[in-house]
């Protein structure tokens, strides 16, 4: 029984970390514009493709496509912002959330048209390693995922905390008018959050479909909502609550689908968000705010 709880642990883990690599991107454009990026799970899943094409028409290695990946999407991400948001940006919330569904929906189904609806199967770019560690069957791909999500949010971490986009980019999530009077390019400053964020959402795509063998232009819909439910747990608008939240996340569906049904897996995640909603409206890390409508 032990070794199950442990075994379940380590697949929740790996989840996890998925989850909070996606979720970061919420929460950041989030805490930046108090936007809420629905096309953020369709970008995850074009870094997916973005992989799939470098590892078959540049090179099997899993860093090239890492970065292939994370440098397409950074673009991508950059371009939604431009065409989809910024022009919406002194408009009503609800005007920029119709255009985020819309972005998301000509994403998904731009790739459906190009490549099709099915289902492609993923290279293999790890060898097929399993340690075994007192009964406890760990694979080198479990293990590599958690350490990659890990050095990626650290990353993302040092980049806030030491440099100087990342006070910008603090100041722009205090006061954008303040920040534009202290010389800073709010213009800048959002499209660079929106390419960092996309490139982590990429990384995620990667990792789940090297996890997974395989990936499809829906995969992003149900991921993009499950990391979303990551970020508000966590607090929207908070780095550290993304991250946990993703891990919390990712523990309760594996250990649910272990030890309640798998037909409840996804019914763990949007009942977390609805417990929360109602409990915790701001998240475990999230701090209360009025918000302009």
């Amino acid at each position: 029984m032990l070794e199950m709880i442990i075994k379940q642990l380590l697949n929740g883990l790996t989840v996890g970390s998925v989850y909070a690599l996606i979720a970061l991107g919420y929460t950041m454009v989030y805490g930046i514009i108090k936007l809420i990026n629905f096309a953020h799970g369709d970008i995850y899943m074009i870094g997916a493709f973005l992989g799939l094409i470098a590892a078959t028409v540049i090179m099997k290695n899993f860093v090239v496509v890492l970065v292939f990946a994370m440098m397409g999407c950074a673009i991508l991400g950059v371009l939604v912002e431009k065409v989809a948001y910024k022009p919406l940006r002194n408009s009503s919330r609800i005007s920029a959330l119709i255009s985020a569904i819309g972005a998301s929906i000509i994403i998904s189904n731009t790739v459906v048209l190009i490549n099709g609806p099915q289902r492609e199967a993923y290279p293999k770019l790890f060898p097929n390693i399993t340690y075994n560690l007192g009964g406890i069957s760990i694979s080198l791909l479990q293990v590599f995922i958690i350490v990659i999500s890990i050095v990626l949010m650290y990353g993302l971490y040092y980049i806030v905390h030491n440099t100087k986009m990342g006070i910008a980019m603090r100041a722009v999530s205090q006061n954008l008018n303040a920040a534009r009077l202290m010389g800073i390019n709010p213009d800048k400053i959002i499209s660079f959050t929106f390419a960092l964020g996309s490139s982590l959402a990429a990384a995620a795509g990667v990792l789940v479909g090297t996890y997974y063998t395989a990936i499809d232009p829906m995969m992003g819909l149900l991921f993009g909502l499950k990391a979303f439910v990551a970020a508000v747990l966590g607090g929207i608008g908070s780095i550290p609550g993304a991250m946990f939240g993703g891990i919390v996340l990712g523990l309760a569906e594996v250990l649910g689908v272990a030890f309640i049904s798998p037909s409840f897996r996804d019914a763990i995640a949007f009942g977390i968000l609805i417990f929360i909603l109602i409990v915790k409206p701001t998240g475990l890390f999230g701090s209360t705010a009025k918000e302009k409508v």
